[in-house]
């Protein structure tokens, strides 16, 4: 017929090279969905924990096995480097703790003036500091009995390693709010902050085991496995 042709592969490199790309194109499918599986079974065995027991000191072998894969199919390498930034930086909230945080382990062990914690949350944001370019602010609140809340937060810094997945962290600052005064969104005390003295501060190392834009997992140096959500609401 006038007007129709047919343009063949060049040679047998061209075919194969079509094939390749058409089977990374299936497995990337397959893995996304795998993925997406794992998150799925995840957030469910956590939401189905009882309240707050998430972030205690606890065993849970079929969520940190579950963590575990999704590491293994972690879709950001370097987290940390700067051109994932978009999406590192943000507020995230605290959904599990393996071995429970600083600010829970006094709940699970019966300490008689603990308080009912609301909400444990981390905000990251850019710095200005070269060498720490990471800035990170890491926040509870408390629910104060016929009186409102209050909020305590540590503010330091993340100075990634070479690798970009590890980083070593260290405060500077921490402070305390008692916010929503008798119930009245808006009604709030000044906030008090005290710088940690230069002697006093410790540093630490923490991993950034998996990244995507809606979870977040952490590994301490004490092997403690700690999962954030993207939170839908701003810290100010």
């Amino acid at each position: 017929m006038v007007g129709s042709f047919i343009v063949p592969l060049q040679t047998g490199f061209d075919l194969a090279c079509v094939c390749d790309i058409a089977i990374d194109a299936m497995s990337l499918s397959s893995l996304q969905r795998q993925r997406t599986q794992l998150k799925h079974q995840l957030l469910q065995q956590i939401q189905a924990l009882p309240s707050l027991e998430a972030l205690l000191p606890s065993q849970h072998p079929t969520i940190d096995q579950l963590i575990a894969d999704l590491e293994y199919l972690n879709p950001i390498d370097q987290p940390l480097d700067t051109h994932h930034h978009s999406v590192l930086l943000g507020t995230w909230d605290l959904i599990y703790a393996s071995r429970g945080t600083v600010v829970t382990r006094n709940l699970g062990s019966g300490f008689p003036w603990s308080l009912p914690i609301q909400r444990v949350w981390q905000r990251l944001a850019r710095n200005d500091q070269a060498d720490a370019p990471i800035a990170t602010e890491n926040g509870a609140t408390f629910l104060l009995p016929f009186f409102g809340e209050l909020t305590a937060t540590a503010k330091g810094t993340w100075q990634p390693y070479a690798e970009a997945e590890s980083a070593k962290v260290s405060f500077g600052t921490i402070g305390v709010q008692a916010t929503r005064l008798l119930g009245i969104a808006g009604l709030h005390l000044p906030k008090l902050t005290v710088p940690v003295l230069e002697g006093l501060r410790r540093e630490a190392l923490w991993i950034t085991s998996y990244l995507d834009d809606d979870l977040r997992f952490g590994r301490g140096v004490t092997g403690n496995l700690f999962v954030f959500q993207r939170s839908p609401l701003q810290i100010s």
